[in-house]
This record gives structure tokens, sequence and C-alpha cells, in this order.
């Protein structure tokens, strides 16, 4: 049995006619007709019954239809996955991931990955939203992680992850540390530490005072593990989000959910990527790691 006689008796039970089929699958409506009398002559039983110019299903051509209509699906896509793995030489996806950002579901959604598409080489970047998006417009990266601080582009596809909760990191030797919710004003007096590259103080120092209504004094620290320690030694607190799975604080941190006026400080985090550049591993990595996320 050929696949081209499968294709064209599903044509035709599709489109209800042996000369639209034809003239679909661009051969002579003759042509068709002897295919599908071949099919049936090879499978034994008649898939088609006939009268004048009428015809309706056999009880085996409606099986041979509904599951024959699947097997070409699963054919078709298998095609296309023979055909993207043969094109694709060295393949490389690169995420950009915020630099006080809890990594966890990251790491798992990296090691699932790559169990399914070995031939995937992942690297990973890390920077603030401002250096992320630069990076992202320069093709530098591939596809980034981080909360919504501008107006979407239409160029670009932004797929909504889970809306973050914030918290602060605080010195188990300050008092503020017995609380089971601290506000922006219980903070003003405190430095707030920002994991910030040098050259981009300044507008994440914007975005944490005039955004998120935090102090008017602060400290930067070049990596998460820094500002922890700098925590440590009561130099200051460090907000930072939740939006998978938050390690136990180290020794002599606690960690204290953040509000403003009475209500939790939540921000939208979304997987951004062009989509002139869009590819099915990135869409695949984007999916999986959403599904890692919110179980």
């Amino acid at each position: 049995m050929l696949l081209k006689q499968m294709k064209y008796f599903i044509t035709v039970v599709d489109l209800h006619s042996f000369t639209e089929a034809a003239e679909q699958c661009f051969i002579s409506q003759s042509a068709i007709s002897q295919q599908i009398k071949a099919l049936e002559k090879e499978l034994g039983v008649r898939l088609f019954e006939r009268s004048k110019r009428q015809f309706s299903l056999t009880a085996a051509g409606e099986y041979f239809y509904r599951h024959g209509k699947v097997l070409l699906d699963e054919i078709e896509d298998f095609k296309e996955e023979t055909i993207r793995r043969g094109e694709d030489q060295e393949l490389n996806l690169t995420i950009g991931y915020p630099k006080n950002f809890s990594t966890n579901e990251l790491l798992e959604t990296i090691v699932e990955f790559k169990r399914i598409y070995p031939e995937v080489n992942i690297s990973v970047v890390s920077g603030t939203h401002e250096e992320l998006f630069e990076l992202l417009v320069d093709h530098r990266i591939d596809m980034k992680i981080s909360e919504q601080r501008r107006t979407f582009n239409n160029d670009y596809y932004n797929e909504n992850l889970k809306e973050s909760v914030s918290f602060i990191e605080i010195s188990t030797l300050s008092p503020l540390s017995k609380k089971e919710v601290i506000s922006a004003d219980d903070l003003k007096n405190m430095s707030c530490i920002i994991v910030v590259s040098k050259e981009r103080e300044d507008s994440e120092r914007e975005f944490y005072e005039k955004s998120l209504n935090l102090s008017h004094r602060f400290l930067y620290a070049d990596s998460l593990e820094q500002a922890r320690l700098m925590v440590a030694s009561q130099r200051g607190y460090l907000p930072i989000d939740q939006i998978g799975h938050l390690d136990k604080p180290m020794s002599g941190i606690e960690r204290i959910e953040l509000s403003y006026k009475g209500n939790p400080i939540q921000r939208n985090y979304f997987a951004c990527w062009p989509k002139d550049k869009t590819n099915y591993y990135i869409e695949e990595f984007v999916k999986m790691y959403k599904e890692i996320l919110n179980k």
C-alpha cells in the first residue's frame, strides 16, 4: 500500500469529490480513481459504496479514513522533524535571566531539555533588565526571562510565565527580621542592596526607587552571593522576587514578604524573544519552563 494512495483516498473523503480531490493532488480524475481501486484491491475490501455520481463510505472505509488521517499527520510530523534535525548542524540556544534570580526551575528545565534535545548547545547569560533587553535586540541572546518594565513590542513574543511575589532578605540581627510582613516604609532608614553591573546602577536605582517605592539609599553588588554576604553583615536589605522555588535563606538571613500600603508587591514575569527569530527549540524551551514553574 502506497502512502500516496492513502492520501488520495483521504482527500476524496475530505472534499466529498473525486474531481476536486484530483485537482488538489495535481493528477487526473481517472488516475485518482484508478489508484483508489488499486488500494481496494490490495486490501481486499471495498472502501466506497458507489452509485452513479455519488459515493458513501463502507464500514471498512470509515475505519480506514479515521485511522489513516491520524497516521498521515504523524508521518508528516515525523518527516518535518527528520528534515529539521538534518538541516540543523550546530544548534545553539542562549538564554538571558536576571542577576537576582532564583535559577532552580531554570536549571531543572535545562536538564530536561538537554535530555530530550541533546543536539542543542545551551548557554546562559545573566544581566539587569536593560542589559537583557539590549542583548535580545542585538541578537546576542535568543530569549530572555524578566519582569515587565515596558510596553510590549509587537515584534516580540511575550509569554506570560508567572506572577512573582516580592520578598526582602534581611539580617536576623535586625529587629525587623521578626516581622511576618514588611512594608516599604519599614525599610526607609535602611540601605537597599541591588545586584547590578556598575554601568547600570542609575537605571536600576531609579526603577527600585520610583516603581517599587523602596529607600533612597542604595548599595550595589556584582552577584547574588555578594549581595547576601552584605545582608548577613547588616549592610542593608536585598529585594528578591519569587516566581518558583526559593531555597531556604543562608544562615544569618531572614526572608520576609514585602508589601506596599498593605498590599503584596507582585510583578509579572515573561519569556520574550523576537518573532522573526523564533524556532521550534525556543518555543519548546519556553513551554517546558512554564510547565515546570507552575507545577
